[in-house]
């Protein structure tokens, strides 16, 4: 019985002790809590604990980047994908049969038309010429004495000591050498023909592929594969596909006589090249609803390959002094697309603007704004009407918001930056955290909260409030 008297004693004492211990410490354990990144006390919009108009617990100002609205040009172009092709390419193929004897070129290299590429055996085709050159001599010599036994029956004939018949036969004879004679000069041409292809030279100017053929290989004109290709490099084309929908508005243009640019751009959205549209085909493509269209490019730096995929914009009109911002600026609503207005004081103010045009990272507006006006770029979604703003300074990067302990030290004053510096800094002036010392009021720009100015929960909670 004593027994359980004293058991009951010692509950209600632990009993007693954990209650007063609760009431001492909650005040310091709600601090720790906030010191460690929870949720900091006080009402949900920044009030006290039971009614708003606190210093605790609330949303510290945003800082955003802005930026002025222009006045510029803003470019219109279509975008499709390309291919990059040659506008001549030659497969090289020697035009007689023979052995290989010398290549005259370097995988990669740049030729010119006439360059020397490579040389088949040249000796058969080197007699067939002298013997078609020494025929032709022959057959010179055989029309000289023709020609004179001619004229021998010619003067016979007139003083009438020789027959009419015998000159005939000789006339002919005549005509029969002459023609003999052009034979064998058109052989002679043939046989220099033969002995001049003997060489292969380079056809157009271009840069050759890999060989497809060494030395001492018996080559023919009949071959395929040929001795190497040669893709002519500068200029060089390309072809797109647009929708057909484009097709009219691109005749207009042509119609007036004006010459389109194309640009090249690859997949990071660098330029290669800057050409010309040449034409477009001739029908549209039924199964994709699409037209070719074909530009050229000088390809002064070889930065287009024949073959590669690029991106092609074809520059239809640049429409001058638009309105333009950001696009980052641009913001969907239930109500349409607006834009945040920053005001003289620091306000921001949503207005329904019209997107016209997009080009990159730009946007032209055509109503909703005015050149100069102030936009935000950076940092809406914490924005609403009427909610003020810390407008990002020059230094840090746009829309980056500044640390809690540099926009402490923008305000001024000395010590340590960071809430629990503030806090001693405040202490040794004797004025209240989140009060101005100098009039013992609220700071209008210092956060009633006491969080900083990025918008995260303080290190501690010394700042405000009194404890429940």
């Amino acid at each position: 019985m004593r027994r359980s008297v004293w058991v009951s004693a010692l509950v209600v004492v632990l009993l007693g002790g954990g209650a007063w211990w609760v009431m001492h410490k909650k005040p310091g354990s709600q601090d720790a809590r906030g010191a460690m990144g929870g949720p900091p006390p006080g009402g949900p919009m920044g009030g006290p604990p039971g009614g708003p108009g606190g210093r605790r617990g609330g949303f510290s100002i945003p800082t955003v980047a802005v930026t002025p609205v222009v006045l510029a040009d803003m470019p219109v172009y279509l975008d499709g994908l390309g291919t990059v092709q040659a506008l001549n390419t030659v497969t090289v193929r020697t035009r007689i049969g023979g052995q290989l004897t010398k290549v005259s070129f370097t995988e990669g290299q740049t030729v010119k038309a006439g360059d020397v590429l490579a040389v088949v055996d040249p000796r058969l085709y080197q007699a067939a010429y002298d013997q078609a050159v020494a025929k032709v001599a022959q057959d010179q010599a055989q029309l000289a004495n023709a020609r004179l036994d001619l004229e021998r029956y010619r003067a016979l004939a007139a003083e009438k000591y020789g027959t009419q018949q015998t000159y005939d036969t000789q006339k002919a004879t005549v005509a029969q050498y002459e023609a003999t004679l052009k034979y064998d000069q058109a052989a002679v041409e043939t046989a220099r023909t033969n002995l001049d292809w003997t060489v292969t030279k380079a056809p157009i100017d271009g840069r050759t592929g890999l060989r497809l053929v060494d030395v001492g290989n018996i080559v023919s004109s009949s071959d395929s594969t040929g001795l190497v290709i040669i893709t002519q490099m500068q200029p060089i084309a390309g072809t797109f596909t647009l929708p057909q929908q484009q097709l009219d508005v691109i005749n207009s243009h042509l119609a007036k006589g004006e010459t389109l640019s194309v640009l090249a751009v690859n997949s990071d959205g660098h330029q290669l090249d800057k050409g010309t549209l040449t034409t477009l085909d001739n029908q549209v493509d039924t199964t994709t609803g699409t037209i070719k269209l074909k530009a050229t490019f000088p390809n002064k730096d070889n930065r287009l390959w024949p073959g590669g995929f690029v991106n092609m914009r074809l520059l239809l009109e640049v429409k001058p002094k638009l309105a333009v911002v950001p696009a980052s600026a641009i913001q969907h609503g239930p109500n349409g697309t607006f834009v945040y207005i920053v005001n003289d004081d620091n306000t921001v103010t949503p207005r329904l603007v019209t997107v016209t045009l997009n080009e990159g990272d730009k946007s032209a507006l055509s109503d909703g704004v005015k050149v100069g006006e102030r936009v935000v770029v950076n940092g809406q979604d914490r924005l609403q009407d009427g909610a003020k703003i810390n407008i990002a300074g020059p230094t840090p990067a746009a829309g980056a918001p500044a640390a809690a302990g540099e926009h402490r030290r923008h305000q001024g004053g000395n010590g340590p930056a960071g809430p629990e510096g503030e806090h001693h800094r405040r202490r040794n002036q004797g004025g209240q955290p989140g009060t101005d010392p100098a009039q013992g009021a609220p700071n209008a720009n210092q956060p009633a909260n006491g969080q900083p100015a990025n918008g995260q929960p303080a290190s501690g909670n010394s700042l405000g409030g009194q404890p429940r």
